[in-house]
């Protein structure tokens, strides 16, 4: 269901300046009409209205809750690297840096989740586990649009929302665009690097595999510039969310281990035998392989 976003004006320095001098520095607390400015600006009162637990498990809020937050917190991180990717399409470098500032405090955010979930017991977990049905933290599409921008892509993983309209068209756009490591290379290239087209112009929707060329040119980064270049500062940055991400998954693994040890998930996976796999993958293979050759 579409609900209208209510209209909650605007103001300005100096509205904001009389209204202090008027209430003597005091809050707002009288409003006409039947809601309040903060509730209409982020819609706080469908937010809240949108936890629904399955069990009587009291401890059933806090995982319910948690997986919301990252859904929202993957949705903020999926518009933060895309707003990476057209900066560097626009040789942005300065700008896409201070943006990748901000994706990892992102990242530490979902890394720190866990944190939250960790404190579930056993007993705990198990007390509601039954009633997620087959539903898992696998089937998130919104998780599954970051793995694409960020150039983990399986078609396989998205057929699940074949079936959903308006996600659908949203994962698809997400498993064909490019990536934002692929903005990445695509900005050494038009610096003067040596790499082979074929590394861009190949099947979008498949998972990066690792080029010697791209190797090789963040090899001449490291050797050739200073700490502060652009370019360098650039390779850094993505390491940094490179590690960021796997850290999140080895949290994840780690907390999947600690509350329900080696049984099978819920998804249809076997648990931490999958995750563990899963946490081989590093985004940006040749920013890992280059260190190396340094």
């Amino acid at each position: 269901m579409i609900r209208e976003v209510p209209d909650i004006g605007s103001s300005s320095d100096a509205e904001r300046a009389a209204n202090a001098a008027s209430g003597g520095g005091c809050p707002i607390t009288r409003f006409a009409g039947q809601s309040t400015p903060y509730i209409d600006y982020q819609s706080i009162d469908v937010l809240l209205s949108l936890q629904h637990p399955r069990s009587d498990a009291p401890v059933e809020m806090t995982f319910y809750i948690m997986g919301q937050v990252k859904e929202l917190l993957f949705k903020l991180l999926y518009e933060q690297l895309c707003q990476v990717r057209g900066l560097l399409d626009l040789d942005r470098v300065a700008d896409a840096l201070r943006e990748l500032r901000r994706v990892r405090t992102v990242v530490d955010l979902l890394v720190r989740a866990w944190d939250v979930l960790g404190t579930l017991a056993p007993t705990e977990f198990n007390s509601f586990r039954d009633y997620l049905g087959h539903a898992s933290g696998v089937q998130s599409y919104m998780y599954r649009m970051v793995e694409c921008v960020l150039g983990n892509k399986d078609p396989a993983l998205v057929r699940p929302y074949a079936k959903v309209p308006g996600v659908r068209e949203q994962v698809a756009a997400a498993l064909t665009g490019p990536s934002l490591y692929d903005a990445a290379i695509a900005l050494l290239v038009r610096r003067g690097a040596p790499i082979e087209a074929a590394v861009l112009d190949r099947d979008l929707t498949r998972p990066y595999r690792p080029a010697p060329s791209v190797e090789r040119a963040w090899v001449e980064i490291y050797r050739s510039s200073e700490a502060a270049a652009p370019d360098f500062q650039l390779a850094e940055a993505l390491m940094d969310l490179a590690e960021g991400m796997s850290r999140w998954r080895a949290v994840h693994l780690l907390t999947v281990e600690r509350v329900i040890g080696a049984k099978p998930g819920t998804g249809g996976s076997s648990g931490i035998r999958w995750l563990r796999r899963v946490n081989e993958h590093r985004f940006f293979p040749e920013l890992w392989s280059a260190r190396c050759l340094l």
